[in-house]
């Protein structure tokens, strides 16, 4: 394939990859690592490259839900506080799962059909004040922090698979409110996790820049979008998406690894 061609199609990537970040809160690398993966790059480098342009993309999409006041502040900062320092230990880590990576994103697929079911299907608990978690709820934040953090440098997908059913179904909070906060969580983890990876030697910059390239007007578009639904029509749209994208990412992988 022409580089010309392959960039291009990466930065068309890059615009599907932001509008699901800023509509699911997710980071969208679940469509760019193995999008990436399809035009060419390795497991590792799958998993590393897509970090970079998760950065712009959280940014993008976080303006625009600040600006309607949906970002919780208290759970972005006590979030990333745990999560922080596990991400840099699953990227540490990522190279050393065994399977050339296929494992890795075998893994992968499977949370993020758990994450469509628990979307479209959640347990709702009792919220706080002013939809807020209670007071009391800094260690279930704690807990998804580390989790989410250490996927985010694992696996490369920013961490928001796991924060968007946990942030509605554990702490209880509204669903609008759950995809902006975990987009700016993402946004956070996605540094050190970037910095790990730019270490070790798994980013292609030639990935990642065209990524970046797209991501970003593609953010508030679906930022844009979350912001007008209606509670229905997101949590199945959203869970639809990711158990589609769940089916076909999970079987590719398996038979790329077996075969």
């Amino acid at each position: 394939m022409p580089l010309w061609l392959e960039i291009a199609m990466t930065v068309l990537v890059g615009v599907v990859t932001g509008v699901l970040s800023g509509m699911f809160g997710i980071g969208g690398a679940v469509i760019s690592t193995p999008a990436i993966r399809a035009l060419g790059a390795t497991a590792l480098q799958a998993i590393g490259s897509t970090l970079p342009s998760i950065l712009p993309s959280s940014i993008s999409g976080s303006l625009r839900y600040h600006r309607e006041r949906f970002i919780l502040p208290r759970v972005v900062v006590l979030t990333s506080v745990f999560g922080v320092p596990a991400s840099v230990v699953g990227s540490r880590l990522s190279g050393a799962v065994p399977g050339n990576g296929h494992a890795l994103m075998i893994l992968t697929a499977m949370l993020i059909a758990y994450t469509a079911y628990r979307t479209a299907f959640p347990t709702v608990r009792t919220l706080g004040r002013a939809g807020a978690p209670h007071d009391d709820e800094w260690w279930r934040l704690a807990i998804i922090g580390v989790a989410a953090g250490a996927l985010s440098g694992l696996l490369g997908i920013g961490g928001g698979i796991l924060m968007v059913p946990a942030f509605s179904a554990w702490v209880g909070m509204p669903l609008r409110e759950t995809i902006a906060t975990s987009l700016a969580c993402v946004g956070i983890f996605a540094i050190p996790g970037t910095l790990t990876h730019w270490y070790l030697g798994h980013i292609d910059w030639t990935f990642a820049g065209a990524l970046a390239v797209g991501v970003i007007p593609g953010a508030r578009i679906g930022a844009h979008f979350t912001i007008n639904a209606s509670d229905r029509m997101l949590r199945y749209s959203v869970g639809s998406a990711l158990g589609i994208i769940a089916l076909i990412y999970g079987a590719g992988e398996a038979l790329a690894w077996i075969s």
